[in-house]
Parts: structure tokens; sequence; C-alpha cells
């Protein structure tokens, strides 16, 4: 095999309670790469379509990641990447996480896969250290392995798929305005206090035996960020009636999207799922503001082969 096409999805990382070790993949939404094994020795990017981003490979998640793999390999050949981005960089649901696992992902094919999935998170959070100044996980591990994954650690690194209840859905609202990761982590504390961190640990904990036990009642009291939410959500216009409109419409819960701007909800339920989105538009419809929504099963399989 010397070309393979790949579906990339897109992800919501911390899911209220899970800052930085939790993330979930979305089925419905994602960008597609091409790649190609080359003779040049070299990793190139020959041409991006839908987003003004660098061709260059060291200034580009999708090379970066790729070129970290390279290093652990003894290959001579070089690779070269055509990226169509349909998520928007500044999203919040997981844009350079999708190129960075994309890339490692169809490489590792084409070499015959001498990296496990697990494997392959690490280099992939290159990419996200070039994106956001922090290696982060909680993006490229659900978008490798699909489904609810948890970083149980990063030192080392340990990756843990979860179980996923076949009827939940994710809604995602998009308002248009971008929020860099790396200015939502600014505006973070470093040190939080005791009762907060035990509330958050609970919850985590609480909403990770829900997904086992498929308990939607306590899977709804555990979508509550302590911690996070509150520093980050003035960031984002309206989202107190985003979150409010979404559990009023049904939803189990609703927090924000990685570091935002993206609002999601979690549902039981597709029709659910869809009554949440129609509450979710109608606040930015009324606030005047532009906005994408998806609604989306959750993708269980990861980074996909098209045929």
């Amino acid at each position: 095999m010397n070309e393979i096409r790949l579906f990339c999805p897109a992800t919501i990382a911390n899911v209220s309670c899970g800052f930085d070790v939790l993330g979930l993949c979305l089925e419905s939404t994602g960008d597609e790469m091409i790649i190609k094994k080359t003779d040049t020795g070299k990793v190139t990017i020959s041409k991006i379509t839908g987003q003004d981003l660098p061709l260059e490979t060291e200034k580009n998640v999708a090379g970066v990641a790729v070129l970290a793999m390279l290093k652990e390999t003894n290959t001579d050949h070089g690779f070269d990447l055509e990226i169509i981005k349909k998520i928007k960089p500044g999203s919040g649901i997981g844009s350079s996480a999708a190129s960075a696992a994309g890339a490692v992902y169809g490489v590792n094919k084409l070499l015959g896969e001498p990296f496990s999935l697990n494997e392959l998170v690490r280099f992939a959070m290159k990419g996200e250290e070039l994106a956001s100044g922090a290696p982060h996980a909680d993006n490229v591990a659900p978008a490798l392995l699909g489904g609810f994954t948890l970083v149980k650690g990063y030192e080392p690194l340990e990756v843990l798929k979860l179980h996923t209840p076949a009827d939940i859905y994710a809604t995602v609202i998009h308002p248009q305005i971008e929020v860099k990761t790396a200015d939502a982590r600014s505006v973070l504390k470093q040190n939080i206090p005791l009762k907060k961190a035990i509330v958050q640990w609970g919850n985590l904990a609480g909403l990770i035996s829900a997904l086992y036990t498929e308990d939607y009642d306590l899977m709804s009291r555990c979508l509550h960020d302590e911690i996070v939410e509150p520093m980050r959500s003035p960031l984002i216009p309206g989202f107190d009636k985003v979150k409010k409109a979404a559990i009023d419409a049904g939803a189990l819960g609703s927090g924000i999207s990685g570091s935002g701007p993206s609002i999601f909800a979690l549902s039981k339920g597709k029709e659910t799922a869809k009554k949440a989105a129609e509450s979710m538009a109608k606040v930015y419809k009324e606030f005047g503001v532009d906005y994408d929504i998806h609604v989306s099963k959750i993708n269980t399989e990861g980074v996909k082969v098209l045929k």
C-alpha cells in the first residue's frame, strides 16, 4: 500500500469533569487526509484545503507529529500529506488533534503498523504541543482509539479506552468566534481549593462508573465542572443561556468543548440530542451570532480508512 485516504474525526475534550484527561470521539464531523508514501525520504505537505494553515512541515501539527514518529523508525521512505480541513481551528472540537492523529495513523498504516494505537498517542501529542504549548492527549487519544478515553497518567503516558453506551449522542454548537487554546489556558489558576478538587474527583469517578453501568441519572449528576468552566465560560458569549437551553430540552448535561468556544451537550437518544440542538441554536439566533451545529453519535473507532 502506497497511498491511504482517511477520515480524521473531531473530538470533545474534558467532558466537563475531566480536564486534560477525558475525551470522546465524534462520528458526524471531521477532516479528511490523503497520505502517499514517497522515495524522497522527507515529510512534505503538498496541499491544504478548507483553511489557511502552514505547509511547512515543522510548522504544521500533522508534520511535527509524523517527524516525531519517524525518529523511532528506520524507514528510508518519505511521506506526502494532503489535508482537507473541515474542522475550523480554534473551534474547540479538536482541529489540531484530527490532523496530528490522522497523520500518524496513516503513516503507521503505510509502514505496516509498527506502532499500536496507544503508542501513536504520544507522537500525536507533539502536534498538540505545537498548537497549544502543552502536549495534552485528551483530544488525540479519542481521535485514535475512538469512544470515550481516559488519560490515566502522562508520566508515563497511559491511556484507557472506556465503555461507550450505544445510545449516547453529542450535540455541539460552535459560535463563529475563535478562542485559542493557549489563551483559554492562560485564564486558568495553577492552584485550586481542596474542597473543589474533591468535588471534581467525585464527578470524574462517577461519570466513568455511569458509562459502564449506563446509569443516565448518575451521568447527568456528574457532568459538572467545578474548576475550569467558571474561569473559561466568560470567554464564550451566551454560554450560561446555551447550557440551560440544552438541559431544559432534556440533555443529560452540557459544558465547554475543550477550550471553547464550542459548547457540547450529551443526551440519551438522537431525538433528545436534536431537541437540544434546536434549543441551543435558538439562543444564538436571538443573540445574532452565526454558528455551526452538529448532532453526532459517538464514534467508537476513531480515525477510519476511507475506501
